[in-house]
């Protein structure tokens, strides 16, 4: 596991640029933390480190935003399950993101569906221990 620590929202967004050049031919992100722990702010950090300038909001009333990645083949997938008390994978279209392997998928609230993950996926856990420190945690 790593950690890092970031003392604004700023140098939270830069972290998740760096890491999201790892993501660029796919991969799952599980991303959990508090309300208001910096999630999407994260999320925004790393579409910018996928190459993607659409501003990029909590899909919280949408559930999925998807956005073409430039200069690649495939999507990146921004998912918020916040609202959502029970999933049906296979009717809500998740499972459909979720198994092509091409996608890159960013699960805020992503413990709802913990079960439905593989071991492989990346899990990210993001702790607000003060108003403009986070403590980012990668597993």
């Amino acid at each position: 596991m790593k950690t890092f620590k970031t003392q604004s929202a700023e140098e939270t967004k830069l972290l998740a640029q760096d890491l999201a050049k790892d993501f660029l031919n796919g991969g799952i992100i599980a991303l959990s933390g508090d309300l208001g722990a910096g999630k999407t702010t994260f999320a925004q950090g790393f579409a910018l480190g996928l190459g993607i300038e659409d501003r990029i909001v909590s899909p919280t009333f949408l559930i999925i935003r998807q956005y073409p990645i430039p200069k690649q083949k495939n999507f990146f997938y921004h998912i918020d399950l916040y609202r959502l008390e029970s999933i049906d994978l296979k009717n809500s279209g998740l499972e459909e993101i979720l198994t092509e392997p091409s996608n890159v998928v960013l699960i805020e609230w992503a413990d709802k569906i913990s079960d439905h993950l593989k071991e492989s996926v990346t899990r990210l856990n993001i702790e607000s221990p003060s108003e403009d420190t986070r403590v980012i945690s990668v597993s």
